[in-house]
């Protein structure tokens, strides 16, 4: 028997009013979310998705005064990641950890610790190669920022002077970090749309230009740099010396054209660098100068109107007793006039020209050419360099200052010292940056007397003098020796020695001054005219070669200079 199913009305309506109640609750909802929770919802969806990143600015350049770059910065990648997106995707770790070279529980304990961050290095400046393979991978949470590294083209040939930079592009030695707020740049910042792997999909919007750092242009000339680091090198593996040092200064402008150690370190591979080897010795060293201040004893006594260089010292029997105290000369040499007693360079005709001199005299003239106070370089841990104060000079203490035992320089600073001879008795002001504009010079030494001088430094590189291996044919040298005996607990060594060579070119009208120090020579010679002499020839002559210097001491030119003198 069939059934007729009917259904009431207020089911209908029931089910009807349901139906509708559902559309309302929805339809409230969407209004709700699009009118009332917009601006929270989109604030929502860009936290998740609109970044602020950063732009890196690079270091500025540093180069030579030709513009040959000896400092610059290279962009390279760097590997970062968020541990709360990569931590849940361990499974992901060894294979991330083989591609960066990295022991893989030591990522994920570097990651463990770091679990609350949202940003960590994984790896710093790595290859391009190595780059791609990361990206490779599409591992969670792990993404790649442009950074930039310091490169050095002249490596450890320049490395003392200009220094070097951290991982971060923070100087640390040298230039980099004396004038770290010159070259370092101002980072970007703008806001980007990254997708979920942290791509960037869309540039928003630029907050702030990144603004590179300014360059530095160095009074160096690599060519004359890499020249005196090449003899400096040889010189020390032959003689098989514990150091030495080399400085070239433009005795016009005052600008150091070379400045080079040895052992120097490569500032691109520091893995396996000492500490000791950072150290710039032309800058930071103190030593006595022995028979190189000899110059300026001579021109205290001129200066003086005491002496002239027809002036003559006993010296014999190359004995001089000071009190208790005995000075010694090498040789005999009889009686000498102020020529001889420079190029023979004899400690007891020094000593007694010093004794006879008021000591405030000898003082003054050891004070204005720069001995006692730093050369104001700029170079950081430059140092001053010690000159006592005359009233506490004790009798032997001017002898033995005579000869340059008693007070110390850096040889930098002897090397602006001789500036003054160079420069007809002014000093001139060092710079390690190019100089568009002449220095202000100081006067120190009347013009004759510093003429006179250097014409009796002539003497010293020829036959007779100490140091004929220092000659550079084709040009006067004018210049001194120096053998000094090191001091150490107790007194004075008598087998470890600094070899010393200070000179300029062309005596004529000196260009170049130069100063070569080799410290413990330990191949049997050390004479400074043996040691340091050769050394101060080959880079001289090379060096007035690559600046077109014209020679004074060719036979035409002697014949020029004869003829339009006269008769005598």
């Amino acid at each position: 028997m069939n059934r007729k199913i009917s259904h009431s009305p207020f089911r209908h309506r029931l089910l009807t009013g349901a139906v509708l109640l559902g559309f309302l609750v929805l339809a409230g909802r969407v209004a709700e979310l699009q009118l009332l929770d917009h601006d929270f919802l989109k604030h929502q969806g860009e936290a998740r998705h609109l970044r602020t990143v950063r732009i890196s600015a690079h270091r500025g350049m540093i180069s030579d005064r030709n513009g040959e770059p000896l400092a610059i910065s290279t962009p390279v990648e760097s590997v970062w990641a968020n541990p709360r997106e990569l931590l849940p995707a361990r499974e992901q770790l060894p294979r991330l950890a083989r591609v960066l070279g990295l022991d893989s529980d030591h990522l994920l304990r570097l990651l463990t610790r770091r679990k609350d961050r949202e940003f960590v290095y994984l790896k710093r400046h790595i290859s391009p190669q190595l780059a791609g393979q990361v990206q490779a991978l599409e591992a969670p949470g792990v993404a790649l920022q442009r950074e930039y590294r310091r490169y050095y083209p002249a490596g450890e040939v320049a490395a003392h002077l200009i220094g070097f930079t951290n991982i971060d592009d923070q100087g640390q030695e040298g230039l980099e970090l004396a004038y770290g707020d010159w070259l370092r740049g101002e980072p970007g910042a703008k806001r980007v749309i990254v997708d979920g792997r942290r791509h960037v999909v869309e540039d928003v919007e630029s907050i702030r230009a990144p603004r590179p750092g300014k360059d530095l242009v160095l009074s160096i000339d690599r060519r004359i740099q890499y020249l005196a680091y090449r003899e400096l090198k040889a010189a020390v593996r032959q003689h098989n010396a514990r150091s030495g040092s080399v400085v070239v200064l433009d005795s016009r402008s005052g600008e150091v054209l070379a400045l080079v150690n040895q052992p120097s370190y490569n500032p691109n591979n520091r893995r396996k660098l000492h500490p000791a080897r950072l150290r710039n010795r032309a800058v930071t060293d103190l030593f006595e100068p022995g028979s190189t201040l000899k110059p300026f004893v001579i021109a205290a006594a001129l200066q003086s109107g005491r002496y002239t260089v027809h002036s003559r010292i006993r010296t014999s029997p190359g004995l001089f007793q000071v009190g208790v105290h005995t000075i010694h000369d090498v040789h005999d040499h009889g009686t000498l006039d102020l020529t001889g007693v420079i190029r023979k360079s004899s400690n007891v005709a020094a000593a007694k020209i010093a004794l006879s001199l008021p000591p405030e005299d000898f003082h003054g003239v050891l004070a204005r050419a720069g001995f006692g106070t730093s050369t104001g370089s700029g170079f950081p841990g430059e140092a001053d360099g010690f000159l006592a104060d005359y009233h506490r000079w004790r009798d032997i203490e001017r002898a033995t200052l005579a000869y340059g035992y008693g007070l110390s320089t850096t040889p930098l600073q002897l090397a602006q010292a001789y500036s003054v001879f160079a420069n007809d008795g002014y000093l001139v002001p060092v710079s390690l940056l190019r100089r568009e504009q002449p220095p202000r010079l100081r006067r120190v030494l009347e013009a004759s007397v510093a003429r006179q001088v250097r014409r009796m430094m002539e003497t010293v590189v020829q036959p007779g003098g100490t140091a004929p291996a220092a000659a550079v044919s084709g040009y006067r040298v004018a210049g001194k020796t120096g053998t000094v005996h090191k001091a150490e607990a107790g007194g004075y060594a008598e087998d470890r020695y600094l070899s010393l060579f200070a000179g300029m070119a062309p005596a004529s009208r000196p260009r170049l001054v130069m100063v070569v120090v080799i410290n413990e020579p330990r191949n049997g010679e050390y004479y400074g005219g043996k040691v340091a002499g050769p050394v101060f020839a080959r880079i001289m002559a090379g060096a007035l070669r690559l600046l077109n210097i014209a020679p004074d001491d060719v036979p035409l030119l002697h014949t020029r200079a004869r003829s339009t003198e006269g008769p005598a």
